[in-house]
């Protein structure tokens, strides 16, 4: 038997949740079983629960992992409401709504992580907690407690937008959604 050093398994452990995170958000968490997320991480089956105890564990790691990862970027936009303004364009865009599998996990999971085990949603309301927060601190850097319930509102929003978005099979209509999200949006954080 062949025996791996530490460092292996949680590279090959953070490979399975980013394949997965990519795979939960294109096909649903219940659109994708546990063979197909091993066999797009390049793995059996059987090594699965090397890594996880369930797939409900898998899920709650990908939500952290990916809202985690979703915070961190905000850090590379432009400081205050100049790189928020930046992130409402960016996240309204047709390019976010045609990939979901590369954007955020809260427009292509939302409903299916309200349906998700207490783990999962204890992942996700912290991680939907940073997100708010990083927001909160561009709205008003000097006291970002002062504009949480505005960058709640903001935060939710730019999901739903994005979400409703994605459900029309009319491009122009759904082209014209995100137009109005990004202006109603720039309004609301005024």
């Amino acid at each position: 038997m062949v025996r791996y050093a530490k460092e292996h398994k949680q590279v090959t452990r953070q490979r399975i949740i980013e394949k997965a995170g990519q795979r939960f958000k294109q096909d649903g968490i219940d659109g994708s079983g546990i063979s197909t997320l091993m066999s797009d991480a390049g793995l059996t089956n059987g090594a699965f629960y090397a890594h996880f105890a369930s797939k409900d564990d898998l899920v709650a790691h990908v939500v952290t992992d990916e809202l985690r990862t979703q915070v961190v970027r905000y850090g590379t936009l432009r400081p205050g409401r100049p790189g928020l303004e930046d992130l409402i364009r960016e996240y309204l865009s047709p390019e976010h709504r045609d990939h979901p599998g590369l954007g955020c996990p809260s427009a292509a999971l939302l409903d299916e992580i309200g349906r998700c085990e207490e783990g999962t949603k204890q992942a996700y309301t912290d991680g939907a907690r940073a997100v708010v927060e990083e927001i909160s601190a561009r709205l008003t850097p000097e006291d970002p407690g002062s504009a949480r319930a505005k960058a709640i509102g903001l935060f939710t929003m730019m999901v739903g937008t994005l979400q409703l978005s994605r459900a029309l099979s009319d491009r122009k209509f759904a082209d014209e959604v995100l137009e109005q999200g990004i202006e109603n949006a720039l309004a609301f954080m005024r």
